[in-house]
Formats: structure tokens, sequence, C-alpha cells
């Protein structure tokens, strides 16, 4: 079992290196993210601004995802934007489901995705006041330091970026995928999701998060906390679900000394279950279910990540969905549907800690 720095949960940008950790050497670390979740909250309770309620989130990143609908699939690397018509049909059916029970989902958008012939889908989403956040135009990794990590559409084809600096590729394909989405459906970025979620977020990279700020965003979803896995297709033991509900202290909201929000991923991502894990859905909804009903208890923030590329397949009938929904309804007035937004302006003007 491992942690990893990069989230194991698309690997269409090359991986960071991995840090393997022991189990006593992670439960160490598991004990000081709980410790943190306490000390985060008798340290608001204190200070007397502990929300009313736990804030949860939903939201899809719209890309292709490698190894679905079927495990060999392997082209979507080259092809992220390129929706096939059951991710689109799953995003639209998941809007209206969540929008029925209260809430918005928060979608990201790969760029590319904005070539299609027919966007009526994603144009549809908006109406219907689902936010629409900017995933870069090529799903590019922000942390790459090489022309060859940035994304295997780049190593393929290196002459569509030939002589230019990361950072520049980098740059350029968010300024596209801004000018697409006002293009082609007429909105404004609600947000950025970074390809890939990085265990430290973006604080060693103070030049993207002055980037980002430059470029009009406030805030960012970069960071997904490490917790253990099983080995492929192993069902999680209490050590895993305890891992991964010790996670959720490490995914709240926070603001870095540049002034940019952090929104950070929180455990586990359908990636991580149904790609790093190969898990049943069964396995999936017990972990999902247990770290909201943290959130809740606590008072906390809680961002749920999928793909309609992968989630759609493993689960059509929605029941993660449901099962979130479902959770936040019997909280009553403890809990919130919400989107990124929401959370991003209660940060609004704090300073780091």
């Amino acid at each position: 079992m491992n942690s990893q720095q990069t989230c194991d949960r698309d690997r269409s940008v090359p991986e960071e290196s991995h840090t393997q950790i022991s189990r006593r050497r992670w439960f160490g670390q598991s004990a000081v993210a709980v410790a943190g979740g306490v000390m985060w909250r008798h340290s608001a309770l204190l200070a007397d601004v502990l929300p009313a309620k736990a804030r949860i989130a939903i939201t899809l990143d719209l890309e292709m995802a490698r190894n679905f609908p079927t495990w060999e699939d392997k082209h979507w690397d080259y092809e992220k934007g390129n929706l096939n018509r059951a991710a689109k049909e799953y995003s639209v059916k998941a809007g209206q489901l969540v929008r029925q029970r209260g809430g918005r989902i928060h979608y990201f958008c790969v760029g590319s995705t904005l070539e299609q012939e027919d966007v009526r889908w994603l144009a549809g989403l908006a109406a219907d006041g689902h936010p629409l956040g900017n995933h870069t135009y090529d799903h590019v990794n922000l942390l790459a330091t090489r022309p060859a990590d940035l994304q295997f559409r780049f190593q393929r084809s290196p002459w569509l970026i030939a002589g230019r600096q990361p950072l520049d590729v980098i740059r350029h394909n968010i300024r596209l995928t801004t000018e697409a989405l006002k293009h082609r459906l007429g909105v404004d970025n609600r947000g950025f999701r970074t390809p890939g979620g990085f265990y430290k977020g973006l604080s060693e990279r103070e030049d993207l998060q002055h980037m980002l700020l430059e470029l009009g965003f406030t805030w960012v979803s970069s960071k997904y906390p490490p917790h253990l896995y099983t080995e492929p297709q192993v069902e999680p033991t209490e050590e895993i679900f305890d891992s991964i509900v010790a996670a959720q202290a490490e995914a709240q909201p926070f603001v870095y000394p540049s002034g940019l929000i952090e929104i950070p991923m929180s455990p586990i991502s359908d990636i991580g279950g149904f790609r790093t894990g190969r898990w049943r859905l069964e396995w999936f909804l017990e972990a999902v279910g247990r770290a909201v009903q943290w959130t809740i208890d606590n008072r906390a923030v809680f961002d749920f990540l999928a793909h309609p590329s992968c989630l759609g397949v493993v689960d059509p009938e929605c029941q993660t969905l449901k099962l979130i929904c479902d959770l936040v309804e019997r909280a009553g007035d403890r809990a919130q549907l919400v989107d990124l937004d929401q959370i991003a302006a209660e940060h609004q003007g704090l300073t780091s800690p």
C-alpha cells in the first residue's frame, strides 16, 4: 500500500515521482492529520467562527480517462477533450439529479472539448446554473518543468510547443480554455482545477499561484491529500477506510501567502477507487459515505471529485451522487450542497495561517 505525491486519479499527464510510505510512518502522519482536524475545529470554536453547516460540493472533471470504458483503452491520453456520447449523457444525467436535490455540480472543462461540433449539452448545463470551471485546454501538468512532462500529446507531437518553455505553454493552455468557454458558450471561468492532484497543492510553486491570480482566478483546486490504497481488487480494510477519513482534515480550504484560495479535492476520487484500487462499487460507496459523514459531523468541507468517463461506467445509476445527496438531506440544517464558488467566497479576504 502506498500514498502518492500526485493523486492517482488520472495518468494522462506524466506522474510525479512517488513517495513510498510505510504503514508505521503513514499512521504517524495520519495521527497528525486527525489531530490537525481536531485542532482546526477547536481553534474555530474558540474564535466562534465554526460554520453553522458542513459544505458538501460535487465536482466532475469533463475529460476522457484512460482504462475506461474498457481496461484496454489508452488512446484517451491523446484525446482528453474528445468526450464520447456516454460521458456527455452521464454529465447531463448527474446534473439533473443533483439539481433536483437542491444542489449544483461544479464542472471543470478541458477546453478541447469545445472543439466538438455539438456542445448543446454543455450549454444546457450552464443554463441550468451549474458552474463551468477551467481545466486547461489539453489537460497539462502544471508542475511540469520539461516540455516532455506537460502532456502525452506533446510527447507524440513535440512540434506543437517547439521553442516554448513549459510555463508559457501552461499559461497559453489556460487562456485558450477561457476564450473557448466565452466563444462557444458565452460563459466565463468559474474557478480552476489542476489536471492531477498534488499532495502539497501549489504550496511550493508561488510562481503558479501568481500566474493564476494574473489570469483572473481567485481560487484553485489542486491539492489531493495522501492516503493509503489497497492492492488492486482487494477489499479495503478498516485501516484503509480510516486513512481516507483521516485525510479529510487535510482537505480543508486555506489561503496561500499569495492570496490565492485553495479548495482541495477530498479523497477518495473515482479514479483512485476504480483505477488504482479496481474496487467494487460497494467499497467505494462505503469510503465516500464515511468521508462525507465525517465532514458533516465536523461541519467541514467535502469536495467530491469524479469523472463522467469513469464514474458513468462503474456507477451508471448514480448511486454515489444519490448517497451524497441523501447524507446531506438527512443531516438537515447541519449540511448544505454548495459549489466551489460558494466555498471560496467564505475565504475571500482571509490571510494564510
